[in-house]
């Protein structure tokens, strides 16, 4: 599929048998990024505005295009051409940004850049930020904040760390269903509550595409991490942005050959951060990601959360499902965990090593009332029967590359592996 990305009605720019997406038409596209008023010390940086409006247009096309269409009823033929204002620095990085892309989210991309000025929604944004009279020269570090457990540790961690409180951003993105921006709200208000930080540090974002049909979504990751460069462009200073996630889920070893590949997610794969970091550092974006928690599992978080009696207080507020709106499409009168998915059983067997007392609401809690949870526990209890120990230094490459530190990551691995187990041997099905 060919696609010409724009950003107004002016944009003339086109190419033949091509779909059209001008993320700036409201019945096409829907994003709140110019909702909020930068108070920061400059405008955001031209190369972190052009990755911006690249992960806005690279998400609508994987919306757009449904998987089964695809040669291999899963990857896809996308060809974007996008509209950048440093057209020379994108040009040289090219072949760059299709090696992310291509990993990230299984496809097969062309990115074809085209130079740009800015469109009237930027000149009227910079007009408002010159008449902002007192800008936030204080933020050092900018913190992923999805409203999951690993966020959530990750963000009390760093408030607890008095001396820093007001020179931390924290950013989220949420999509299309209501569960995920409740849960950040929540905590949001607890925050505030416990260590009185302004409400003007959180800073939501919100994407939609109108006629969007594929659910796998692999690239909103891309555009979570994004939004959050194009901030810390505008602090005129080194900014560490902080991507909170434990190391299991970041190797994303798949369970069972039904998982391998791209059908698993690749979010904050240490591969892809790499090429991400490169990215940006080549674009001359003077940004440095952080995952304090590369080499922990989720229980080890748990266990090494600076303010343990906290996260038991507000557990239940944490969303790390990775369907959270499920339940209301069958009924449900509010949002919650499945209980069974992956993501759901890696927190539950967390909470377990963390040795908290799990207060958060599943939907199906014994893995016993739907069909697809008892086959969940089916490949689970496979998994760890063939799981060998001896072999975890191989089983680590299964999602990407690892060519640093294979050592500490199989260990990791055969650690999360060890914590998982221990959970599923307490569950009676």
């Amino acid at each position: 599929m060919k696609v010409v990305c724009k950003l107004s009605e002016d944009d003339t720019y086109t190419v033949s048998d091509c779909r059209y997406i001008n993320i700036n038409n409201s019945k096409e596209f829907w994003y709140r990024f110019w909702d909020t008023k930068n108070v920061f010390p400059v405008f955001y940086q031209d190369e972190a505005l052009d990755l911006l409006y690249l992960s806005l247009f690279v998400f609508g096309a994987d919306r757009l295009m449904l998987r089964e269409n695809g040669k291999d009823a899963w990857s896809r033929d996308i060809e974007l051409h996008v509209p950048v204002l440093a057209y020379e620095k994108w040009n040289g990085l090219k072949s760059s940004v299709e090696d992310m892309l291509d990993f990230l989210t299984g496809d097969h991309w062309i990115i074809e850049f085209r130079s740009r000025s800015y469109v009237e929604k930027e000149i009227k944004a910079r007009k408002r930020w010159e008449r902002v009279k007192n800008h936030n020269n204080d933020i050092s570090k900018i913190c992923m904040f999805s409203g999951g457990l690993d966020s959530c540790i990750g963000a009390l961690n760093l408030l607890s760390l008095q001396e820093n409180r007001e020179k931390i951003l924290f950013v989220s993105h949420y999509g299309g269903g209501k569960g995920t921006k409740e849960y950040q709200d929540t905590l949001k208000e607890k925050f505030i509550h416990f260590y009185g930080v302004k409400e003007e540090l959180f800073i939501q974002n919100h994407a939609s595409v109108m006629d969007g049909k594929e659910d796998t979504t692999r690239s909103r990751s891309f555009m979570f991490f994004a939004h959050a460069i194009a901030y810390a462009s505008a602090m005129n200073k080194s900014i560490e942005l902080i991507i909170p996630e434990n190391g299991l889920i970041s190797l994303n070893i798949p369970l069972a050959h039904t998982r391998l590949g791209s059908s698993s997610t690749r979010t904050t794969h240490p591969f892809y951060m790499k090429m991400l970091q490169k990215l940006i550092l080549d674009l001359g974006l003077d940004i440095r990601i952080i995952n304090p928690f590369q080499f922990k599992t989720k229980g080890e978080m748990i266990l090494e959360c600076k303010n343990r009696d906290l996260l038991q207080t507000i557990l239940e507020h944490t969303m790390s499902c990775s369907h959270p709106d499920n339940g209301r499409n069958i009924g449900m009168k509010y949002t919650m965990h499945c209980g069974y998915c992956l993501p759901c059983t890696i927190r539950r067997a967390a909470i377990l090593r963390g040795d908290l007392k799990d207060t958060s609401k599943y939907y199906d809690n014994s893995y016993s009332f739907l069909q697809v949870a008892r086959q969940a526990m089916r490949t689970y209890r496979y998994a760890l029967a063939n799981f060998d120990e001896s072999t975890a230094f191989l089983k680590i490459q299964s999602s990407g590359q690892i060519s640093e530190k294979v050592e500490e990551y199989a260990d990791l691995y055969v650690r999360g592996m060890k914590e998982l187990k221990q959970y599923l041997e307490s569950v009676n099905v």
